[in-house]
């Protein structure tokens, strides 16, 4: 799966825009989403345990911004971040060797590609990821191939057809500047796709967001 550097042009407001916390970017995502980032990353993250001991794939990982306190606070984990962007990995290897983040390590790589074996992770985390893929059907069968059996996959990703105002914002503004690669789902989509790999689904919205947890 290719994709553009096209978060290259993006990545030095990257952390301001996905938390949403300065303005414009918190009018941004209020407007134009229908969120605050404090309505979906927190119940996503609180899917994952603390004391979770297992290995985790963090696909794609942007800057680290978003977990990066949880992060801090899973010292049994062993986690991988993961992001075709050699802009973003470089922020996010700085921003977790700056915190010292002994269980962290960042490593290029493509969605539709993963370069570890079969039933490799515990966990798969995704977190506005799918939207940007240019072969979600491939990152789909291949975030399934390398989680165990009764593994986790949780994340989130833009559903078209929820609110009119963010899918024109998408399709005038992210499409041309490639940050969003069509096609998109729409949310009943999206719930046939998870439900066809995973035994259990919990899906929820944050506006045009779609938030799920699956189980393998």
């Amino acid at each position: 799966m290719k994709k553009t550097h096209a978060y290259a042009s993006v990545s030095n407001i990257y952390d301001d825009y996905v938390t949403a916390e300065k303005f414009p970017f918190n009018l941004i995502a209020k407007i134009i989403w229908g969120f605050k980032e404090a309505d979906y990353t927190p119940g996503l993250l609180a899917k994952i345990p603390d004391q979770f001991s297992g290995i985790l794939l963090d696909v794609p990982a942007g800057t680290g911004i978003l977990p990066a306190e949880k992060y801090a606070r899973m010292k049994k984990a062993r986690i991988v971040c993961m992001d075709y962007s050699p802009d973003m990995l470089k922020i996010a290897r700085e921003r977790f060797s700056a915190g010292n983040f002994n269980n962290v390590s960042c490593v290029h790589g493509d969605a539709g590609n993963i370069s570890f074996c079969h039933g490799f992770f515990d966990m798969v985390l995704s977190i506005n990821g799918f939207h940007a893929f240019p072969d979600k059907e491939k990152a789909f069968s291949e975030v399934y191939r390398v989680l165990k059996p009764g593994g986790c996959f949780t994340g989130c990703f833009y559903a078209r057809g929820i609110t009119r105002r963010t899918d024109q914002f998408v399709n005038h503004v992210f499409v041309p500047n490639r940050t969003f690669i069509p096609p998109f789902y729409t949310q009943a989509e999206i719930s046939e796709k998870l439900r066809k790999y995973y035994r259990e689904v919990e899906e929820w919205n944050a506006g045009s967001i779609v938030c799920f947890h699956c189980v393998k």
